[in-house]
């Protein structure tokens, strides 16, 4: 198997790395906005860079990985389902709804195999989570809380292309809601600060934001984001049923210290980022889609999910931006669009 991959910078050469590993992945030819970066780290790999992305498509690959900026996804994506192509995009499928929805019609038109990174679902304890909750262990769930906290902000220059907070970070946990409940959120209110570094005023964006979310089942769910926890990178999910409650990314490294003279110790080395945290779950995924072009697993996260946790994040932001509670029935792609499936599969 030889598999092209698109961008190389962080998350584009971890990914190299991690195929580059597998055993059944094969040969890999990368290419970049900066052929001397794609270079290097082919060099480094021991695969071929390629002078430009068309040779990606030229040089007789058999699936293709999408790791370089948001707004060159949707063309890649395409170009991939059209040369016939299985194509792993890291998320976003595209920079707004409207482009998203644009990217899956023509994946589903062309019959195409689309995988979207969402590492959690290969996280070891949110898939335990999930059997829990899936399983009754839990008893009647009520509440699910979750966080998602940068150490420290992104640079300046990547914010007023990020989607915002709600749509760039916080989409993680609304896939987790829904992947790990089996339910879909109907309404949502959400409100955001703007009250840290001046960089997030200037791009329209917030620091810090929580959402109220409510599912089919009425179970009700609070999400909360910063990009300025400089305790380290947190990442947590509660889950609270009439029998019992779980907590995944609750471990030794947390960032997080009890005030309680018993209480157990701050950690003595945090979770610094989410390659760092996470890395596990992307080679997890990457796997999952080796076996996906080979024929020998499903798809674990198709377009349409992806689609789902966006337009919860959309109403968030529509709802942060308005300052009203939004029915996710009023944002587009819901359930009525074809193809759509439920969560999680």
């Amino acid at each position: 198997m030889r598999i092209g991959i698109v961008g190389t910078g962080r998350i584009g050469s971890f990914h190299a790395a991690a195929l580059s590993r597998h055993p059944q992945a094969g040969s890999l030819v990368l290419a970049d906005a900066d052929p001397a970066r794609a270079a290097r780290v082919a060099d480094r790999l021991g695969a071929t860079a390629a002078p430009a992305v068309d040779q990606v498509f030229t040089w007789g690959v058999d699936a293709v990985v999408v790791a370089c900026a948001t707004a060159g996804h949707p063309e890649l994506v395409v170009r991939a389902v059209r040369a016939g192509l299985p194509v792993f995009c890291e998320k976003p499928v595209a920079p707004d709804l409207a482009g998203t929805l644009a990217v899956l019609r023509e994946v589903e038109s062309v019959g195409g195999t689309l995988q979207v990174g969402f590492m959690r679902r290969f996280d070891a304890g949110y898939a335990t989570a999930r059997e829990l909750v899936r399983s009754g262990a839990l008893g009647r769930l009520h509440t699910v809380r979750t966080m998602t906290a940068d150490p420290a902000p992104p640079p300046p220059g990547y914010l007023p292309t990020s989607g915002g907070l709600f749509r760039d970070c916080l989409v993680h946990d609304f896939d987790m809601v829904r992947w790990v409940t089996g339910q879909e959120a109907v309404r949502v209110y959400a409100a955001g600060s703007d009250a840290g570094p001046a960089q997030f005023r200037e791009a329209g964006d917030v620091d810090t934001g929580a959402a109220v979310l409510t599912l089919t089942d009425g179970t009700l769910v609070t999400c909360t984001g910063s990009r300025c926890n400089g305790a380290g990178y947190d990442v947590r999910m509660e889950l609270a049923g009439d029998l019992d409650q779980v907590s995944a990314g609750l471990d030794d490294r947390t960032p997080i210290a009890s005030t309680e003279p018993h209480g157990p110790p701050p950690a003595s080395k945090p979770w610094t980022g989410f390659l760092e945290r996470f890395g596990p779950a992307y080679e997890a995924e990457l796997s999952a889609f080796v076996r996906l072009v080979r024929g020998e697993g499903p798809n674990p996260c198709d377009g349409r999910e992806a689609l789902a946790a966006l337009r919860i994040a959309e109403a968030c932001e529509i709802s942060r931006r308005e300052r009203r509670e939004v029915a996710l029935d009023t944002v587009p792609g819901g359930p009525a669009e074809p193809a759509a499936r439920g969560p999680g599969g």
